[in-house]
């Protein structure tokens, strides 16, 4: 794709393809930025696109600007995460337990445990990106934990909170509360119904629920494109027609750490989905 300039107004932009693009793929591409005034910084570290049929869904890294909070060090969200060593392995086992009450398990093969870890280990290797400060440490893992909790576990807002408090104080129990209420999945009778619009509004707008939302995504991903039974297959069909607006609707309109979509997440997803493309095309 030659260079060219864009103002960007809306997150997807519809160009002229004539090529028939049967897949989602990432294209890094050069491209020049009209900086609009308003916007807080001119500082954009990089554009990418995600091609899908005739759609390119144009995308940033975050802003910076004098006066936004930064997110905590590596080290010291390492340093934390040691810290708390004993009471995020509490929180495991107790979100581990309560989907086997449940008898829930994964892909009827493994205990539901085996999802919740892949979910929690982006927030183990991400984290720093998007964690402002120690006190968000254990609402963020706890999110990680119990973001199935409501939809899928019988528990209700308020078991969510009463648990939460179990390790945390009132304002990060209602973060942690938060998280898991944004991930639970409206009511419907299809798959749009039940993650619409209103869904998604609510993952936007609540502090580090994209992040979770995008490391389940990642996990399914990870997974579905993994494994060759029916329903592996039918899913991996699914997330790989979706990823585009999956993206899009995840991304909030601000530039605080607690919003962030870590770069290097979106890049192993995409990165699953093309390596699974080219395999199939051999």
């Amino acid at each position: 794709m030659s260079s060219s300039v864009i103002d960007i107004v809306n997150v997807k932009v519809k160009v002229n393809v004539k090529v028939k693009v049967k897949v989602i793929v990432k294209v890094m591409v050069n491209v020049k930025v009209k900086v609009k005034k308003s916007w807080p910084s001119k500082k954009i570290v990089r554009i990418f696109c995600i091609r899908s049929k005739n759609f390119f869904y144009l995308c940033t890294d975050k802003t910076t600007t004098k006066h936004q909070t930064l997110p905590m060090t590596k080290n010291e969200f390492r340093n934390c995460i040691d810290k708390l060593e004993d009471v995020l392995d509490q929180i495991k086992t107790s979100a581990h337990q309560l989907h086997d009450h449940v008898n829930q398990t994964y892909d009827k093969v493994h205990p539901y445990g085996f999802h919740l870890d892949m979910v929690a280990d982006s927030v183990f290797k991400h984290g720093d990106v998007v964690c402002a400060n120690e006190n968000d440490v254990l609402p963020l893992f706890f999110g990680a934990y119990y973001h199935d909790s409501i939809e899928d576990a019988r528990l209700t807002y308020n078991d969510v909170m009463k648990i939460a408090r179990t390790w945390m104080n009132d304002d990060q129990a209602l973060m942690a509360a938060e998280i898991v209420f944004a991930l639970t999945n409206d009511k419907g009778r299809t798959r749009k119904e039940r993650a619409g619009e209103k869904y998604y509004q609510g993952i936007r707008t609540t502090p580090y629920a994209p992040f979770v939302k995008l490391a389940d995504r990642l996990a399914n991903i990870t997974y579905s494109f993994t494994h060759c039974n029916e329903a592996n297959i039918h899913m991996k069909s699914v997330y790989q027609h979706e990823l585009p607006e999956f993206l899009e609707a995840i991304t909030a309109p601000t530039d605080g750490p607690r919003f962030v979509l870590p770069q290097a997440m979106i890049d192993e997803i995409m990165q699953i989905v093309q390596t699974s493309t080219e395999e199939g095309e051999k």
